[in-house]
């Protein structure tokens, strides 16, 4: 039976796209849930991007350095692949992921430069 109460709970449920860590937070906080799967889903079911566009940059949000959620990446591959995704399409989402690793370089090579010389600097006197 649905609870009228978590409409969107219960549709997410429903879907192709439910987050097994969600069923700890409707035990702990069902409001909250239901509050956030409602956000959630205004742009997932509305606006102009296809299905798989959408699914497209689900698997980078969940693949990105700062996130790492491996199952929404199988999830959102998965979403992705029925939504009409290509292995190369997919692929290709991945490998622009990865740019985002390339900013621990970026920031650190230049701190690492001013420390040396600091140290360096320290060292001679």
């Amino acid at each position: 039976m649905t609870d009228k109460k978590y409409l969107y709970t219960e549709a997410q449920r429903q879907s192709d796209d439910w987050n097994p860590v969600w069923d700890k937070m409707a035990e702990m906080d069902p409001e909250y849930l239901e509050g956030f799967l409602h956000f959630r889903s205004v742009p997932q079911n509305h606006g102009p991007l296809e299905q798989k566009y959408k699914e497209l940059i689900f698997i980078a949000i969940n693949a990105a350095t700062t996130h790492l959620w491996a199952p929404g990446v199988r999830r959102h591959i998965q979403n992705a692949l029925r939504a009409g995704a290509t292995r190369a399409e997919i692929m290709e989402v991945i490998q622009l992921t990865t740019i985002m690793g390339i900013h621990a370089m970026t920031m650190s090579t230049p701190i690492l430069e001013e420390e040396l010389a600091k140290f360096e600097e320290e060292a001679s006197f």
